[in-house]
Protein backbone atom coordinates (compact mmCIF):
# COMPACT_ATOMS: atom_id res chain seq x y z
CA UNK A 1 0.00 0.00 0.00
CA UNK A 2 0.93 3.71 -0.61
CA UNK A 3 1.37 6.05 2.92
CA UNK A 4 -2.21 7.60 1.91
CA UNK A 5 -3.98 3.99 1.41
CA UNK A 6 -2.25 2.92 4.87
CA UNK A 7 -3.68 6.13 6.53
CA UNK A 8 -6.89 5.99 5.25
CA UNK A 9 -7.19 1.73 6.16
CA UNK A 10 -5.92 2.99 9.57
CA UNK A 11 -8.35 6.01 10.32
CA UNK A 12 -11.28 4.84 7.93
CA UNK A 13 -13.97 4.09 10.78
CA UNK A 14 -12.99 7.74 12.48
CA UNK A 15 -13.63 9.10 9.40
CA UNK A 16 -17.14 7.63 9.38
CA UNK A 17 -18.08 8.58 12.62
CA UNK A 18 -17.01 11.96 12.37
CA UNK A 19 -18.99 12.55 9.25
CA UNK A 20 -21.86 11.00 11.10
CA UNK A 21 -21.89 13.47 13.63
CA UNK A 22 -22.47 16.06 10.84
CA UNK A 23 -25.11 14.12 8.86
CA UNK A 24 -26.93 13.34 12.09
CA UNK A 25 -27.52 17.90 12.36
CA UNK A 26 -30.87 18.52 9.88
CA UNK A 27 -29.42 21.40 8.41
CA UNK A 28 -32.41 21.88 6.37
CA UNK A 29 -31.48 25.56 4.99
CA UNK A 30 -34.97 26.09 3.33
CA UNK A 31 -36.67 25.34 6.46
CA UNK A 32 -36.40 28.80 9.22
CA UNK A 33 -37.05 26.22 11.90
CA UNK A 34 -33.89 24.56 11.16
CA UNK A 35 -31.91 28.19 11.90
CA UNK A 36 -30.12 26.47 15.31
CA UNK A 37 -28.99 23.31 13.23
CA UNK A 38 -27.47 25.46 10.62
CA UNK A 39 -25.23 26.99 13.28
CA UNK A 40 -24.86 23.93 14.84
CA UNK A 41 -23.52 22.31 11.14
CA UNK A 42 -21.11 25.31 11.01
CA UNK A 43 -19.51 24.63 14.49
CA UNK A 44 -19.30 21.39 14.20
CA UNK A 45 -17.27 21.90 11.17
CA UNK A 46 -15.04 24.42 12.60
CA UNK A 47 -13.62 21.89 15.02
CA UNK A 48 -13.32 19.54 12.35
CA UNK A 49 -11.27 21.84 10.79
CA UNK A 50 -9.35 22.45 13.79
CA UNK A 51 -8.88 19.01 14.44
CA UNK A 52 -7.43 18.50 11.40
CA UNK A 53 -4.94 21.00 10.98
CA UNK A 54 -5.76 24.29 10.59
CA UNK A 55 -4.14 27.36 11.63
CA UNK A 56 -7.31 28.91 12.28
CA UNK A 57 -11.57 28.40 11.79
CA UNK A 58 -14.15 30.56 12.51
CA UNK A 59 -17.66 30.93 12.11
CA UNK A 60 -18.32 33.90 10.07
CA UNK A 61 -21.85 35.63 9.95
CA UNK A 62 -23.50 36.46 6.59
CA UNK A 63 -26.93 37.59 6.10
CA UNK A 64 -27.59 34.80 5.88
CA UNK A 65 -26.70 31.33 7.71
CA UNK A 66 -22.53 31.77 8.64
CA UNK A 67 -20.13 30.46 5.96
CA UNK A 68 -17.04 28.65 7.99
CA UNK A 69 -13.93 29.97 7.00
CA UNK A 70 -10.18 27.83 7.96
CA UNK A 71 -6.72 28.28 6.84
CA UNK A 72 -3.48 27.03 7.09
CA UNK A 73 -0.70 28.85 5.33
CA UNK A 74 2.29 27.18 5.07
CA UNK A 75 4.28 29.83 2.87
CA UNK A 76 2.80 33.17 1.74
CA UNK A 77 4.88 32.58 -1.76
CA UNK A 78 3.16 28.79 -2.25
CA UNK A 79 0.23 28.31 -4.21
CA UNK A 80 -3.00 28.59 -2.44
CA UNK A 81 -6.22 26.47 -2.74
CA UNK A 82 -9.64 27.70 -2.14
CA UNK A 83 -11.74 24.56 -0.70
CA UNK A 84 -15.35 25.27 -1.18
CA UNK A 85 -18.21 22.99 -0.21
CA UNK A 86 -21.69 23.56 1.83
CA UNK A 87 -23.05 22.13 5.06
CA UNK A 88 -27.41 22.58 3.84
CA UNK A 89 -28.85 19.90 2.98
CA UNK A 90 -32.18 19.27 1.26
CA UNK A 91 -35.56 18.82 2.87
CA UNK A 92 -36.24 14.94 3.18
CA UNK A 93 -39.87 14.88 2.09
CA UNK A 94 -41.54 12.42 1.27
CA UNK A 95 -40.27 10.62 4.28
CA UNK A 96 -42.10 7.95 4.12
CA UNK A 97 -39.73 6.73 0.99
CA UNK A 98 -37.16 6.83 3.04
CA UNK A 99 -36.09 2.96 3.73
CA UNK A 100 -33.62 4.00 6.47
CA UNK A 101 -34.01 7.37 8.85
CA UNK A 102 -32.47 10.28 7.00
CA UNK A 103 -30.57 11.54 9.45
CA UNK A 104 -29.51 8.60 11.01
CA UNK A 105 -26.63 7.29 8.62
CA UNK A 106 -26.64 3.53 8.07
CA UNK A 107 -23.98 1.95 6.07
CA UNK A 108 -26.03 -1.07 3.99
CA UNK A 109 -23.44 -3.35 2.13
CA UNK A 110 -20.95 -0.51 0.10
CA UNK A 111 -23.49 2.54 1.02
CA UNK A 112 -23.65 5.20 2.98
CA UNK A 113 -27.46 6.42 3.38
CA UNK A 114 -28.26 9.67 4.72
CA UNK A 115 -29.73 12.97 3.26
CA UNK A 116 -25.77 14.39 2.67
CA UNK A 117 -24.24 11.57 2.42
CA UNK A 118 -23.22 12.67 -0.95
CA UNK A 119 -24.41 16.39 -1.10
CA UNK A 120 -22.33 17.76 -0.12
CA UNK A 121 -21.54 16.86 3.76
CA UNK A 122 -19.62 13.73 2.01
CA UNK A 123 -17.87 15.24 -0.55
CA UNK A 124 -17.06 18.02 1.26
CA UNK A 125 -15.36 15.86 4.21
CA UNK A 126 -13.28 14.17 1.79
CA UNK A 127 -11.07 17.59 1.67
CA UNK A 128 -10.71 17.53 5.74
CA UNK A 129 -9.77 14.39 5.58
CA UNK A 130 -6.88 14.48 2.69
CA UNK A 131 -5.96 17.91 4.15
CA UNK A 132 -5.78 16.27 7.88
CA UNK A 133 -3.92 13.66 6.28
CA UNK A 134 -1.30 15.64 4.28
CA UNK A 135 -0.69 18.11 7.63
CA UNK A 136 -0.11 14.86 9.87
CA UNK A 137 2.78 13.63 7.41
CA UNK A 138 4.38 17.01 6.77
CA UNK A 139 3.62 16.46 2.92
CA UNK A 140 1.35 19.38 2.23
CA UNK A 141 2.99 21.69 -0.52
CA UNK A 142 -0.22 24.62 -0.66
CA UNK A 143 -1.42 26.74 1.20
CA UNK A 144 -4.85 25.84 1.89
CA UNK A 145 -8.21 27.71 2.33
CA UNK A 146 -11.68 26.20 4.03
CA UNK A 147 -15.04 27.98 2.98
CA UNK A 148 -18.08 25.92 3.82
CA UNK A 149 -21.32 27.81 3.32
CA UNK A 150 -24.98 26.89 4.42
CA UNK A 151 -27.17 28.41 1.41
CA UNK A 152 -26.26 26.17 -1.63
CA UNK A 153 -29.68 24.72 -1.79
CA UNK A 154 -31.49 27.52 -1.89
CA UNK A 155 -29.21 29.54 -4.50
CA UNK A 156 -26.28 31.00 -2.03
CA UNK A 157 -27.94 34.40 -1.59
CA UNK A 158 -25.88 35.59 0.98
CA UNK A 159 -22.56 34.00 0.00
CA UNK A 160 -21.53 36.22 -3.23
CA UNK A 161 -21.62 39.97 -0.73
CA UNK A 162 -19.67 37.55 1.46
CA UNK A 163 -17.09 36.99 -0.92
CA UNK A 164 -17.09 40.37 -1.92
CA UNK A 165 -16.43 41.56 1.77
CA UNK A 166 -13.67 39.11 2.26
CA UNK A 167 -11.61 39.12 -1.11
CA UNK A 168 -8.37 39.95 0.30
CA UNK A 169 -9.24 36.77 2.67
CA UNK A 170 -9.80 34.43 0.56
CA UNK A 171 -7.40 35.06 -2.45
CA UNK A 172 -6.26 32.32 -4.07
CA UNK A 173 -4.99 30.41 -7.33
CA UNK A 174 -7.64 27.57 -7.51
CA UNK A 175 -10.83 27.01 -5.84
CA UNK A 176 -11.46 23.17 -5.40
CA UNK A 177 -15.44 21.87 -4.87
CA UNK A 178 -16.51 18.33 -4.62
CA UNK A 179 -19.99 18.58 -5.04
CA UNK A 180 -20.64 16.60 -8.97
CA UNK A 181 -20.47 13.17 -9.77
CA UNK A 182 -18.30 11.03 -11.87
CA UNK A 183 -19.52 8.68 -14.68
CA UNK A 184 -18.92 5.31 -13.40
CA UNK A 185 -17.07 4.20 -9.95
CA UNK A 186 -14.37 2.81 -12.33
CA UNK A 187 -14.72 5.64 -15.36
CA UNK A 188 -13.41 9.21 -13.20
CA UNK A 189 -14.90 12.49 -14.54
CA UNK A 190 -13.83 16.07 -13.95
CA UNK A 191 -17.11 18.17 -14.89
CA UNK A 192 -15.88 21.09 -16.98
CA UNK A 193 -19.34 22.92 -17.33
CA UNK A 194 -22.09 23.35 -15.18
CA UNK A 195 -25.44 24.76 -16.90
CA UNK A 196 -27.24 28.49 -15.14
CA UNK A 197 -30.33 28.35 -13.40
CA UNK A 198 -33.35 30.80 -13.06
CA UNK A 199 -36.05 30.25 -11.25
CA UNK A 200 -39.44 31.78 -11.08
CA UNK A 201 -42.85 31.61 -9.50
CA UNK A 202 -46.02 32.00 -11.33
CA UNK A 203 -49.08 33.08 -10.31
CA UNK A 204 -52.15 33.48 -12.39
CA UNK A 205 -55.84 34.71 -10.30
CA UNK A 206 -59.14 35.11 -11.79
CA UNK A 207 -62.42 35.28 -9.59
CA UNK A 208 -61.77 37.23 -5.86
CA UNK A 209 -62.72 34.25 -4.69
CA UNK A 210 -63.38 29.94 -5.16
CA UNK A 211 -66.34 29.66 -7.05
CA UNK A 212 -68.99 26.84 -7.11
CA UNK A 213 -67.91 24.92 -10.70
CA UNK A 214 -71.47 24.33 -11.59
CA UNK A 215 -72.72 27.93 -11.41
CA UNK A 216 -69.68 29.11 -12.67
CA UNK A 217 -68.21 27.02 -14.68
CA UNK A 218 -68.07 27.91 -18.30
CA UNK A 219 -68.83 31.57 -17.93
CA UNK A 220 -65.73 32.53 -15.47
CA UNK A 221 -61.71 31.75 -16.70
CA UNK A 222 -60.44 28.70 -14.55
CA UNK A 223 -57.09 29.90 -13.47
CA UNK A 224 -55.82 25.85 -13.18
CA UNK A 225 -57.38 25.63 -16.94
CA UNK A 226 -55.06 29.12 -17.71
CA UNK A 227 -52.20 28.29 -16.22
CA UNK A 228 -51.67 24.67 -17.51
CA UNK A 229 -52.37 26.11 -21.29
CA UNK A 230 -49.39 28.94 -20.58
CA UNK A 231 -47.32 26.20 -19.38
CA UNK A 232 -48.02 24.00 -22.24
CA UNK A 233 -47.33 26.35 -24.91
CA UNK A 234 -43.81 27.24 -23.62
CA UNK A 235 -42.66 24.18 -25.45
CA UNK A 236 -43.36 23.10 -29.01
CA UNK A 237 -43.97 19.61 -30.42
CA UNK A 238 -39.95 19.53 -30.83
CA UNK A 239 -38.80 20.08 -27.10
CA UNK A 240 -38.00 23.94 -28.40
CA UNK A 241 -38.90 27.11 -25.62
CA UNK A 242 -41.12 29.05 -27.50
CA UNK A 243 -39.89 32.35 -25.49
CA UNK A 244 -39.14 35.19 -27.86
CA UNK A 245 -35.23 36.17 -27.73
CA UNK A 246 -34.51 32.56 -25.21
CA UNK A 247 -32.34 31.47 -27.35
CA UNK A 248 -30.76 35.05 -28.71
CA UNK A 249 -27.61 34.58 -26.51
CA UNK A 250 -26.78 30.51 -26.58
CA UNK A 251 -23.49 29.71 -27.63
CA UNK A 252 -23.53 26.55 -30.09
CA UNK A 253 -21.08 24.30 -29.61
CA UNK A 254 -18.69 23.11 -31.81
CA UNK A 255 -19.38 19.71 -33.99
CA UNK A 256 -15.41 18.35 -32.56
CA UNK A 257 -16.95 19.16 -28.69
CA UNK A 258 -20.13 17.30 -29.34
CA UNK A 259 -18.12 14.22 -31.04
CA UNK A 260 -15.51 14.39 -27.88
CA UNK A 261 -18.81 14.05 -25.80
CA UNK A 262 -20.34 11.07 -27.34
CA UNK A 263 -16.94 9.46 -26.03
CA UNK A 264 -18.34 9.35 -23.26
CA UNK A 265 -19.99 5.72 -22.21
CA UNK A 266 -23.69 6.10 -22.26
CA UNK A 267 -26.51 3.16 -22.49
CA UNK A 268 -29.53 4.59 -23.29
CA UNK A 269 -31.91 2.19 -23.10
CA UNK A 270 -30.39 0.97 -19.51
CA UNK A 271 -30.72 5.05 -18.42
CA UNK A 272 -34.50 4.34 -19.55
CA UNK A 273 -34.48 1.04 -17.84
CA UNK A 274 -33.70 2.95 -14.68
CA UNK A 275 -36.12 5.68 -15.15
CA UNK A 276 -39.16 3.06 -15.79
CA UNK A 277 -39.83 5.32 -19.07
CA UNK A 278 -40.37 4.57 -22.33
CA UNK A 279 -38.85 6.60 -24.49
CA UNK A 280 -36.71 9.54 -23.74
CA UNK A 281 -38.04 13.08 -24.51
CA UNK A 282 -35.96 16.47 -25.11
CA UNK A 283 -35.02 19.36 -27.81
CA UNK A 284 -35.11 17.67 -31.38
CA UNK A 285 -32.01 17.20 -32.72
CA UNK A 286 -29.85 16.42 -29.60
CA UNK A 287 -28.61 13.26 -27.68
CA UNK A 288 -29.77 12.99 -24.31
CA UNK A 289 -26.12 13.95 -23.31
CA UNK A 290 -26.16 17.00 -25.35
CA UNK A 291 -30.22 17.89 -24.49
CA UNK A 292 -28.57 17.82 -20.83
CA UNK A 293 -24.92 19.71 -20.80
CA UNK A 294 -25.14 21.85 -23.58
CA UNK A 295 -28.51 23.08 -23.95
CA UNK A 296 -31.02 25.00 -22.11
CA UNK A 297 -33.99 23.57 -21.04
CA UNK A 298 -37.34 24.82 -19.12
CA UNK A 299 -39.43 22.54 -16.87
CA UNK A 300 -42.45 22.82 -14.35
CA UNK A 301 -41.06 21.92 -11.09
CA UNK A 302 -44.39 22.09 -9.06
CA UNK A 303 -47.87 23.39 -9.33
CA UNK A 304 -51.13 23.79 -6.85
CA UNK A 305 -54.26 24.99 -7.20
CA UNK A 306 -58.14 24.65 -6.00
CA UNK A 307 -59.14 21.58 -3.68
CA UNK A 308 -56.71 18.51 -3.65
CA UNK A 309 -57.57 16.94 -0.35
CA UNK A 310 -59.81 13.91 0.13
CA UNK A 311 -62.95 13.24 -1.84
CA UNK A 312 -64.52 15.75 -4.02
CA UNK A 313 -64.80 19.71 -4.23
CA UNK A 314 -66.22 20.91 -7.26
CA UNK A 315 -64.79 24.26 -6.78
CA UNK A 316 -63.69 26.79 -9.82
CA UNK A 317 -60.23 28.01 -8.54
CA UNK A 318 -59.45 31.91 -7.37
CA UNK A 319 -55.56 31.08 -7.84
CA UNK A 320 -53.30 28.54 -9.90
CA UNK A 321 -49.55 28.54 -8.97
CA UNK A 322 -46.43 27.06 -10.61
CA UNK A 323 -42.50 26.85 -10.00
CA UNK A 324 -40.58 27.13 -12.79
CA UNK A 325 -36.85 26.57 -13.35
CA UNK A 326 -34.92 27.39 -16.78
CA UNK A 327 -31.51 25.64 -16.89
CA UNK A 328 -29.01 27.79 -18.95
CA UNK A 329 -25.76 27.41 -21.11
CA UNK A 330 -22.92 30.05 -21.10
CA UNK A 331 -23.49 33.39 -22.19
CA UNK A 332 -27.05 33.04 -20.87
CA UNK A 333 -28.21 35.46 -18.41
CA UNK A 334 -30.04 34.61 -15.41
CA UNK A 335 -32.14 37.29 -14.77
CA UNK A 336 -32.73 38.43 -18.48
CA UNK A 337 -33.49 34.76 -19.45
CA UNK A 338 -36.02 34.79 -16.42
CA UNK A 339 -37.61 38.22 -17.28
CA UNK A 340 -38.61 37.06 -20.56
CA UNK A 341 -40.43 33.75 -19.58
CA UNK A 342 -41.93 36.37 -17.44
CA UNK A 343 -43.11 38.90 -20.16
CA UNK A 344 -44.16 35.77 -22.18
CA UNK A 345 -46.33 34.68 -19.87
CA UNK A 346 -47.99 38.07 -19.02
CA UNK A 347 -48.20 38.76 -22.89
CA UNK A 348 -50.02 35.32 -23.33
CA UNK A 349 -52.25 35.51 -21.14
CA UNK A 350 -56.15 36.42 -21.85
CA UNK A 351 -57.44 39.19 -20.01
CA UNK A 352 -60.33 37.11 -18.23
CA UNK A 353 -56.81 36.87 -15.54
CA UNK A 354 -54.04 38.61 -13.87
CA UNK A 355 -50.24 37.12 -13.95
CA UNK A 356 -47.55 37.77 -11.53
CA UNK A 357 -44.24 36.14 -11.78
CA UNK A 358 -41.56 36.45 -9.29
CA UNK A 359 -37.80 35.58 -10.28
CA UNK A 360 -37.01 33.90 -6.88
CA UNK A 361 -33.20 33.03 -7.81
CA UNK A 362 -30.88 31.93 -10.01
CA UNK A 363 -26.85 31.92 -10.97
CA UNK A 364 -24.69 32.00 -14.54
CA UNK A 365 -23.53 28.65 -16.17
CA UNK A 366 -19.83 27.95 -15.73
CA UNK A 367 -16.85 26.56 -18.04
CA UNK A 368 -13.50 25.54 -17.16
CA UNK A 369 -10.07 25.91 -18.28
CA UNK A 370 -9.24 22.38 -19.85
CA UNK A 371 -5.31 24.06 -20.09
CA UNK A 372 -4.72 25.11 -16.42
CA UNK A 373 -1.99 24.02 -14.08
CA UNK A 374 -4.74 23.09 -11.80
CA UNK A 375 -7.14 20.69 -14.14
CA UNK A 376 -3.95 18.68 -15.27
CA UNK A 377 -2.76 18.38 -11.68
CA UNK A 378 -6.06 16.80 -11.37
CA UNK A 379 -5.92 13.95 -14.38
CA UNK A 380 -2.57 13.06 -12.81
CA UNK A 381 -4.26 12.77 -9.89
CA UNK A 382 -6.85 10.87 -11.00
CA UNK A 383 -4.28 8.68 -13.15
CA UNK A 384 -2.12 7.88 -9.81
CA UNK A 385 -5.66 6.31 -8.60
CA UNK A 386 -7.80 5.11 -10.94
CA UNK A 387 -5.40 4.48 -13.27
CA UNK A 388 -6.51 6.23 -16.01
CA UNK A 389 -7.47 10.15 -17.03
CA UNK A 390 -10.85 11.27 -16.42
CA UNK A 391 -13.36 13.01 -18.85
CA UNK A 392 -14.64 16.11 -19.35
CA UNK A 393 -18.02 16.43 -19.10
CA UNK A 394 -20.67 19.05 -18.65
CA UNK A 395 -23.17 18.63 -16.08
CA UNK A 396 -26.98 19.22 -17.00
CA UNK A 397 -27.12 20.15 -13.09
CA UNK A 398 -26.07 23.61 -11.83
CA UNK A 399 -23.87 25.44 -8.87
CA UNK A 400 -24.92 29.02 -9.22
CA UNK A 401 -22.22 30.52 -6.86
CA UNK A 402 -19.45 28.91 -9.06
CA UNK A 403 -19.79 31.38 -11.60
CA UNK A 404 -20.53 34.24 -9.09
CA UNK A 405 -16.75 33.17 -7.52
CA UNK A 406 -15.26 33.87 -11.29
CA UNK A 407 -16.71 37.06 -11.04
CA UNK A 408 -16.69 38.31 -7.44
CA UNK A 409 -13.24 36.58 -6.78
CA UNK A 410 -11.70 36.32 -10.22
CA UNK A 411 -10.86 32.70 -9.30
CA UNK A 412 -11.58 29.81 -11.63
CA UNK A 413 -12.89 26.89 -10.25
CA UNK A 414 -12.23 22.80 -10.71
CA UNK A 415 -14.47 20.61 -10.09
CA UNK A 416 -13.33 17.31 -9.05
CA UNK A 417 -16.73 15.48 -8.25
CA UNK A 418 -17.12 11.51 -7.01
CA UNK A 419 -21.03 11.08 -6.96
CA UNK A 420 -22.69 8.89 -8.92
CA UNK A 421 -26.19 8.68 -10.30
CA UNK A 422 -27.09 6.02 -8.02
CA UNK A 423 -26.63 8.32 -5.13
CA UNK A 424 -30.36 9.70 -6.07
CA UNK A 425 -29.32 12.84 -4.36
CA UNK A 426 -31.96 15.49 -3.13
CA UNK A 427 -33.89 12.66 -3.29
CA UNK A 428 -35.60 9.78 -0.81
CA UNK A 429 -32.56 7.42 0.20
CA UNK A 430 -29.74 9.16 -0.70
CA UNK A 431 -26.71 7.49 -0.37
CA UNK A 432 -22.44 7.48 -1.47
CA UNK A 433 -20.37 4.60 -2.03
CA UNK A 434 -17.75 4.13 0.47
CA UNK A 435 -15.39 3.31 -2.40
CA UNK A 436 -16.17 6.73 -3.73
CA UNK A 437 -15.88 8.55 -0.23
CA UNK A 438 -12.50 6.88 0.33
CA UNK A 439 -10.71 7.16 -3.39
CA UNK A 440 -11.93 10.66 -3.11
CA UNK A 441 -9.43 11.49 -0.04
CA UNK A 442 -6.75 9.60 -2.09
CA UNK A 443 -7.26 11.51 -5.15
CA UNK A 444 -7.51 14.87 -3.39
CA UNK A 445 -3.76 14.47 -1.95
CA UNK A 446 -2.74 13.42 -5.03
CA UNK A 447 -4.06 16.39 -6.73
CA UNK A 448 -2.00 18.59 -4.30
CA UNK A 449 1.15 16.29 -4.94
CA UNK A 450 1.19 17.28 -8.69
CA UNK A 451 -0.56 20.92 -8.35
CA UNK A 452 2.31 21.52 -5.62
CA UNK A 453 5.21 21.15 -8.06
Amino acid sequence: MTPIKDYIQANKNRFLEELYGLIRIPSISSETARKPDMQRAAEYWREQLLKAGADKAEVMPTQGNPVVYGEKIIDPKAKTVLVYGHYDVMPVDPVELWKTQPFEPQVIGDRLYARGANDDKGQSFMHAKAFEYMVKENCLPCNVKFMLEGEEEIGSPSLGQWCADNKNMLEADVILVSDTSMIAPEIPSITVGLRGLSYIEVSVTGPNKDLHSGIFGGAVANPANVLAKLISDLLDENGHVTVPGFYDDVVEIPQEERAAMAKAPFNEEEYKKALDIEAVSGEKGYTTLERTGIRPSLDVNGMWSGYTGEGAKTVLPSTAHAKISMRLVPNQNWEKTGHLVAEALKARAPKSVKVDVKLLHGGSAYGADLGSEAYKAAEQAYMDVYGKLPIPTRSGGSIPIIATFEQVLGIKSLLMGFGLEADAIHSPNESYLLQNFFRGIETIAAFYKHYGK
